[in-house]
């Protein structure tokens, strides 16, 4: 779930089979990142530590990004005008996936994904306190339902431990200043660059931690591990040409399947099955997150299918 996105600055004129495609695009890079978070739990439930699991993922992940570059001879779209501003920004990013993959191992992979959906309401309120931006009573009404919709998930506690949630919780935070930072980078900076430097510090600060967490692991392990940094990739990658071939406005809606492949792969994995309070959390803040959607596509001027 944690992924460093290509911000939706910029409005990408496309037909009805480029939103298709977009679309396509969209839900399989969900599910790719769904599988992702699967793999993570079920590393961190055999007592990999999500410090090792951060460690392998992005060596693995700097590694291929490196080897694409030089090949495209494209390695010149790594050069950062603000390196500090990217080794900060990556520094504090790494609480973001360590905190989810922590609270995994408590949590039903489906209750986990509902409570990080709250990162819409926070990047909204964020963007207006640190920003400046303009967000409206619409809105704001929106994120405040949001939030209702988080507290309904998590309260009462559900299937897993309130310490949990509030890693989530955590995780979702620093994601969106991911976001928020990453788009004042982007205004000067390769949106490569900022997903190469965010990996490459959760690699250096993973890697320097990682005496204090490391258990000698078996080959089949490591091919999990392989498997989750490969997935990540992937998601990424479709997720990127999903935005940059159709309209934000066609593709956003569709993240959240997420939630459909993190409660089938839920079921089939662990038998877990969200309680009646998650699905109407969920049901809150899905059309939370459509309504802030569709308010930022008019503030921008997109016109939304239909």
């Amino acid at each position: 779930m944690i992924e460093d996105k290509p911000s939706p600055s910029k409005v990408v004129i496309a037909d009805g089979n480029n939103n298709l495609l977009g679309i396509g695009f969209m839900i399989g890079g969900m599910f790719m990142l769904a599988l992702m978070d699967a793999v993570a739990k079920w590393l961190v439930e055999e007592d990999i530590s999500p410090v090792q699991v951060l460690a392998v993922r992005s060596w693995i992940i700097v590694s291929i990004m490196m080897m694409v570059l030089f090949a495209r001879n494209k390695i010149h779209l790594l050069k950062t005008k603000r390196p500090v501003a990217h080794a900060f920004r990556g520094s504090l990013g790494f609480l973001a996936p360590f905190c989810f993959f922590l609270a995994l191992k408590q949590l039903p992979l489906a209750d986990a994904t509902v409570v990080f959906y709250c990162s819409t309401f926070i990047l909204t309120a964020l963007s207006a306190l640190i920003l400046n931006e303009r967000v409206g009573i619409h809105r704001w009404g929106a994120v405040v339902a949001g939030f209702v919709g988080v507290l309904i998930a998590v309260k009462p506690q559900g299937d897993g431990e309130l310490s949990a949630y509030l890693l989530v919780l955590c995780a979702s935070f620093v994601y969106a200043l991911l976001l928020l930072s990453g788009k004042r980078l982007a205004e000067q900076d390769s949106v490569i660059s900022l997903v190469f430097s965010f990996n490459l510090m959760l690699g250096i600060i993973s890697t320097l931690l990682l005496p204090l967490v490391w258990i000698p692991i078996s080959w089949p392990i490591v091919g999990l591990l392989v498997l989750l940094s490969l997935l990540a990739v992937c998601g990424h990658y479709a997720l990127t040409t999903a935005v940059s071939r159709a309209e934000i406005s066609a593709v956003a809606p569709f993240e959240y399947t997420s939630l459909i492949w993190a409660t089938l792969l839920g079921y089939l994995v662990w038998l877990e099955v969200p309680s009646l309070q998650v699905w109407f959390g969920a049901a809150i803040i899905i059309s939370s997150g459509l309504y802030v959607l569709y308010r930022e596509s008019l503030h921008r001027g997109v016109n939304w299918p239909g």
